[in-house]
């Protein structure tokens, strides 16, 4: 059962159990370690016909062909908005917890605040608090579920979703021209569009060498735009968890992760990123992650398939199903490794039975 809030734990000496990874789930790399292998690329003149959007395409498809993310700077989303809305975040989190907790999102409700995540049989807890919005379509938005405090920052909200929106689509019709398709092809897949913005707190953790910020994942949907402070903690792999690097903050910049269905629909041209988020003892760190993603019955399949080439899917799916079967295995995965830790204690247990009997023996 998670905590109503993470503000009391913040300050324990040690973990609690529900918190703690298994060891092969725990960090490898600092959160301040950082790499500067993701590519930070500047959008400025990618609406300009001559050879200036033809680079930044090409920087851009590389990134997604190499590890499903990069770094935007330029990107035309105004500063003060961005400084805003994350001004606004930080005061929520530090309000008292019944203020918080007006606004609780358990037991199904739709966007609001919650500790850790909404999805439910989590065998192991995230050390976060958030926010979840959902802001599009338009008629999805319920301002009920909106926090009304700090003053304003419903209105900020409004604002930065409409152009994320705009900036989301723009990067989808450069993968679209990469694919050799129309530039709103990718935009049409996904019918009418869905987004959803969470706000990540990662308060301070007393040890977080046990635990993450957020587990390790690849978004479901087609693309995300990620906000984040200068502490660190994003980390992405590329070889299936062997290794990890950690991503450098660049101030003012948009992290851009591509999704499973944007995977999907590049036939696994693109790769859908790799990460998860750890957390530190020093301080607490903040991000604004706005996923987009297609209409529930959007269709989920390959747009090209290139000569020589198999779709990866064996037959179009629309976008809910493929969500259900993510979540099914998800969690399957994660009653499986349950039950082999319970199974392995059990055996370990049986094998000191015989050792504790000798020494029963010896001192009787």
């Amino acid at each position: 059962m998670a905590p109503s809030t993470l503000t009391a734990l913040a300050e324990e000496k040690t973990l609690q159990s529900s918190f703690v990874r298994d060891e092969d789930e725990r960090p490898k790399v600092a959160y301040n370690q950082f790499s500067n292998e993701i590519p930070v690329i500047s959008l400025a003149g990618i609406d300009d016909v001559d050879g200036k959007r033809a680079e930044i395409c090409k920087k851009i498809v590389e990134a997604c062909e190499e590890w499903g993310i990069f770094q935007v700077v330029d990107h035309g989303v105004d500063a003060k908005l961005v400084s805003e809305m994350t001004r606004l975040a930080r005061e929520f989190f530090a309000l008292p917890a019944e203020e918080k907790l007006r606004f609780d999102m358990s037991g199904g409700k739709k966007g609001g605040f919650i500790v850790s995540s909404h999805l439910q049989g989590e065998a192991v807890q995230d050390w976060r608090e958030i926010v979840t919005y959902f802001s599009y379509p338009l008629k999805s938005r319920d301002f009920s579920r909106w926090p009304d405090k700090p003053e304003g920052w419903i209105e900020r909200t409004k604002d930065y979703s409409d152009k994320l929106m705009g900036l989301a689509c723009k990067l989808l019709e450069v993968l679209s021209e990469a694919m050799g398709l129309d530039k709103e092809a990718l935009t049409k897949a996904c019918v009418d569009m869905d987004q959803k913005v969470v706000v990540n707190y990662y308060p301070k953790c007393p040890q977080p060498d046990l635990t993450l910020g957020l587990k390790r994942h690849t978004d479901p949907g087609t693309i995300t735009l990620l906000l984040q402070d200068q502490v660190g903690g994003l980390q992405a792999t590329r070889d299936n968890g062997r290794t990890w690097i950690t991503v450098q903050p660049v101030d003012g910049a948009f992290v851009v992760n591509l999704g499973d269905h944007g995977h999907y629909l590049s036939n696994g041209r693109f790769r859908n990123a790799d990460h998860q988020a750890v957390v530190n003892s020093d301080c607490s760190r903040l991000s604004i992650a706005t996923f987009q993603n297609p209409a529930p019955d959007a269709t989920v399949y390959p747009l090209k398939i290139r000569e020589g080439e198999k779709s990866i899917l064996e037959e179009p799916i629309t976008f809910a199903e493929m969500y259900r079967r993510k979540m099914s295995k998800d969690l399957e995965l994660a009653r499986l490794k349950k039950l082999a830790k319970e199974q392995q204690q059990l055996q370990e247990k049986e094998m000191e039975k015989p050792k504790l009997e000798t020494i029963e023996k010896i001192l009787a």
